[in-house]
């Protein structure tokens, strides 16, 4: 599954004043990833406060971000619940053209290991498509244990994990032990380069949304062992990355597109503007990066 190694970043989803998408926005944000060496594209993820959009929305942000990428990149769709069979049903009306599915870890009911087990194996047996799973404890309320991933590795589409359970430990062991074919992408900005170091083999990123040249570049220096010069570019990223997470996703990177002038930085409630002082705090850390020559 090589395409989607490397740095994938999970797209925001631009609106307007009056909270509609921003379509054009959506085409520069894809534009500009595709120019900034980003690996693939992930649609729908949280990131793209996937909640809060209709189906039909989510539909056209699809078929938006397909046709500006025009297949240049691989795309990889978001779609999870914790309704099992809803998320099956969903499958049905993903086009084929899409080249992989991210689903969340069912949330909110909790279910135990064995629940985790048999969710994700009906949902591989109603796609041909490859998955990516989503391990996120902190959103979902569960965590999924490393033998409960290193059990579904061995399902033929069940393809990587996005791992943000921030365990370092547990992550260690699914990289020990998993089969040569399945991917560990990292599901934090903060922790991909050491995460690369351990033997994951890529990240799926927010930070990239706003940097996605400089991110890619210290994804691609760590995958190809050139760790003096990913030791570099982790740090210049690293005050950014703890400031966009300060108050919530996507917030934070949210302001620093608009510093950017790609979009506006409003979101759909739940979800409101960061404070006063962070968003003066990135937008000055945005500048100071920008600053910086990509070598």
């Amino acid at each position: 599954m090589k395409q989607f190694t490397g740095a994938g970043v999970a797209l925001v989803t631009p609106f307007t004043a009056d909270l509609a998408i921003d379509y054009t926005a959506l085409r520069r944000l894809v534009r500009e990833q595709i120019a900034g060496g980003i690996d693939f594209l992930v649609v729908q993820g949280t990131t793209g406060e996937s909640p809060t959009l209709s189906a039909k929305e989510k539909q056209l942000v699809l078929d938006t971000v397909m046709d500006e990428n025009n297949g240049k990149l691989p795309i990889v769709y978001g779609v999870g619940g914790n309704d099992t069979r809803a998320v099956c049903e969903a499958f049905s009306h993903i086009p084929s053209s899409v080249d992989g599915i991210l689903s969340v870890a069912p949330y909110y009911n909790k279910p135990i290991q064995r629940g985790f087990v048999a969710h994700y194996k009906a949902i591989a047996d109603a796609t041909d498509l490859p998955i990516i799973m989503y391990n996120v404890p902190g959103r979902t309320g569960a965590n999924m244990t490393a033998e409960t991933t290193l059990e579904l590795a061995e399902v033929k589409n069940l393809v990587a994990m996005k791992e943000a359970s921030g365990n370092m430990e547990q992550i260690m062991e699914i990289i020990r032990n998993k089969p040569s074919d399945f991917l560990l992408l990292s599901g934090d900005d903060a922790i991909t380069l050491p995460l690369i170091a351990c033997g994951a083999e890529g990240v799926i990123s927010v930070v990239a949304n706003a940097f996605p040249t400089r991110f890619a570049s210290m994804v691609h220096s760590a995958l190809s062992g050139d760790f003096e010069s990913s030791r570099k570019e982790h740090y210049e990223l690293l005050p950014i990355t703890k400031l966009f997470f300060a108050e919530g996703n996507p917030g934070g990177v949210k302001v620093a597109l608009e510093e950017l002038r790609w979009m506006q930085a409003h979101m759909r409630l739940p979800l409101v503007p960061v404070s006063d002082g962070l968003n003066r705090a990135i937008v000055a850390e945005t500048h100071r990066l920008e600053s910086i020559v990509v070598v």
